[in-house]
């Protein structure tokens, strides 16, 4: 039976387990691959995470190379070419590039002995799962990916009144997250004089310079999934670890481009999932804000609604007085690095192992793949 007490009880023995003292005198030697706006975050995180030293960056634009080595105290190397990063004595790597390079990267950065935090979705196509779980499994390394709700306490939680059978059957998990890209999203001027452009491009196909491109790439099939990739691939994988099932069995999407016609990805979006037992919705706009973005778990005998900020539970036919509520004061990426921080001493497994991250990236892909074939596709895929 939910209760307060019941939850705190729960709920204390998640934060044990989840945070651990770090060794006070195991500096971690870092290497910095992207070093845009997300990594600037990662950063953040690691700096009250435990002590480490930036050793070497690599991006394809020179300000944000110098940004980085600025950070560093004026220690650290740039590079244009990532793998001079990988040939540095570090421990690890943090890699933030746009998606289409993750899987190259990461396993690179394995092959040269690099213990890696690698930014969601780890991969850009289905077919790359299996090559990156292979190099993680056929080796010693240890790759955190960055889906940080499986480190933050509240999240964690949640995950345990799930499982723990507190709503009753859930059959119904609502998704959503609305983001204002004309008010939240206004990228600075490119200095084009300073980007190698070509370098960036990668394995993608030749194309000319396009500023949208570079400060948007996840709208743009040949280097992102849009928010099928961006942001459902949070929620589904609090899905996937919550439910103790990864893999659809259907997807189904309706997506439009109303706003940004210059993207390829749809920046409007209703979507479905059939998995064993139980469906998962998913909506959102790109031009909206209101709501954010957060889940909705619909038991028979009460609903979780959680977001980023915490969370509440609503026994059935009580829906103003919510019986347990829990609530975040600390960003989850913190919680996160601490667990890179703490598996690269310990070599265990970390909270977001690689698994779960080709898991979560397919959902997404599996809807984009939807998008593309007349709204619904089927698992596993037909050739």
């Amino acid at each position: 039976m939910l209760n307060r007490r019941s939850f705190i009880i729960a709920g204390g023995l998640t934060a044990l387990a989840s945070t651990r003292v770090l060794g006070a005198n195991n500096t971690i030697r870092v290497g910095v691959i992207g070093a845009g706006g997300r990594m600037n975050s990662l950063l953040n995180a690691a700096d009250k995470a435990g002590p480490f030293q930036i050793v070497a960056v690599s991006d394809v634009y020179a300000p944000h190379r110098d940004a980085v080595k600025e950070r560093s105290g004026g220690t650290a190397t740039t590079h244009l070419d990532y793998r001079e990063v990988l040939g540095q004595d570090i421990d690890a790597v943090f890699i933030a590039a746009p998606d289409h390079w993750h899987v190259r990267m990461a396993v690179d950065a394995l092959a040269a002995g690099k213990d890696v935090y690698l930014e969601k979705p780890v991969t850009h196509t289905i077919e790359e799962g299996a090559t990156l779980t292979h190099a993680v499994r056929s080796g010693k390394q240890v790759l955190q990916c960055g889906m940080q709700q499986r480190s933050w306490t509240h999240f964690r939680d949640a995950v345990d009144l799930v499982q723990g059978g507190s709503l009753g059957r859930v059959t119904q998990v609502r998704t959503y997250w609305w983001q204002n890209y004309s008010l939240n999203w206004v990228p600075k001027p490119i200095d084009v004089q300073q980007l190698d452009w070509k370098q960036w491009l990668g394995s993608a196909p030749d194309q000319p310079f396009s500023e949208e491109k570079y400060n948007h790439w996840r709208w743009f099939w040949n280097f992102g999934g849009g928010a099928m990739t961006d942001l459902f691939a949070h929620w589904i994988d609090v899905v996937h670890w919550a439910m103790k099932s990864d893999q659809a069995r259907e997807a189904q999407m309706l997506g439009d481009r109303y706003i940004f016609e210059q993207w390829d990805c749809p920046d409007t979006i209703q979507a479905a999932f059939r998995y064993p037992g139980f469906d998962v919705v998913y909506e959102g706009m790109m031009s909206s804000s209101i709501d954010d973005g957060g889940l909705e778990f619909r038991g028979t005998d009460a609903t979780l609604k959680i977001d980023r900020s915490g969370f509440k539970v609503y026994r059935e036919g009580v829906k103003d007085n919510p019986v347990v509520e829990a609530h975040s004061y600390r960003d989850g990426t913190i919680t996160h690095m601490e667990n890179f921080f703490e598996c690269i001493r310990s070599r265990k497994d970390p909270n977001a192992p690689v698994e779960a991250g080709v898991a979560c990236a397919r959902a997404g892909q599996l809807g984009n793949l939807a998008y593309h074939h007349n709204g619904r596709v089927t698992w596993p895929l037909k050739t």
